[in-house]
């Protein structure tokens, strides 16, 4: 391999992935499975996404190569096997879209996004021998984060005639699921409620067409931001958080929070 090559492509990066592995290469590759590197694929991919939200080409470019790197791994794993190669896996996900898009490839009209939803459901559900809408629901991943699978999974019920478009009784279903965890002791109940009341919530955002991981993610910065004003105005007050009684500390929390609060009115 050409190490000082102008330019380097995935087939390059394929090569290398194949010479770390190789007996004269890395002992900490050669000991890699899929299950080892599970969890390195989960965090490229979301620091890719923290690139995205950054609005940085340059970060963005890096962590898709980490992305690429993992997606190259395995499949190398599995050509050692002789299970697959880089190239099958490309040859499949190219026919996948091609199927997928007989409004583009095809003789198939849509007139919008709704349509073409529509369609690369039946299409999937055909490709993958489902026959119906609930085998399609059991093939949403269960590894998502669960605010995640509930959108989607509310989105396909939605495209199976479910309608979940009052406001109104969405707040009040919110509300009353909120009012029955007060009375409850036992932490298996209150799982469950607080798993239906987390439900309600991701419909009530369908509803009013926001993204609610955002939404959580967004609520979480800020409460980042909060607990620093927090923590500083502890420091200043001479306030050990860690150590002092949580009445006071507490009551310091509500203070911050509640002038937040009048901020944003």
């Amino acid at each position: 391999m050409d190490l000082n090559k102008e330019k380097f492509n995935a087939y390059d990066l394929v090569e290398i992935v194949k010479i770390l592995r190789s007996p004269g290469g890395c002992p900490w590759d050669k000991e890699q499975t899929h299950e080892s590197i599970r969890k390195d694929f989960i965090e490229e991919v979301y620091e890719a996404i923290e690139a995205i939200d950054e609005k940085s080409p340059e970060h963005l470019r890096e962590e898709l190569g980490d992305v690429l790197l993992q997606v190259v791994f395995h499949c190398v794993l599995e050509t050692e096997k002789g299970s697959f190669n880089f190239d099958d896996v490309a040859d499949e996900v190219c026919r996948k879209m091609i199927i997928r898009h007989p409004h583009v490839f095809g003789d198939i009209s849509v007139d919008n996004t709704d349509q073409v939803l529509k369609n690369w459901d039946a299409i999937k559900m055909q490709t993958k021998s489902q026959k119906t809408s609930g085998q399609a629901m059991d093939s949403v991943s269960k590894a998502l984060p669960s605010l995640m699978r509930a959108e989607k999974l509310i989105k396909k019920a939605k495209r199976n005639g479910i309608s979940f478009d009052d406001r109104e009784e969405l707040c009040d279903e919110i509300i009353s699921r909120a009012e029955r965890i007060k009375s409850l002791n036992d932490p298996a109940d209150a799982e469950k409620e607080i798993g239906s009341v987390l439900f309600s919530v991701v419909k009530l955002s369908g509803q009013m067409k926001t993204d609610c991981e955002r939404s959580l993610y967004d609520t979480c910065d800020e409460f980042i931001s909060d607990f620093k004003e927090y923590e500083k105005a502890a420091s200043e007050s001479g306030i050990n958080i860690q150590d002092s009684d949580t009445e006071v500390t507490n009551q310091l929390w509500k203070e911050i929070s509640k002038s937040h609060k009048l901020e944003e009115n």
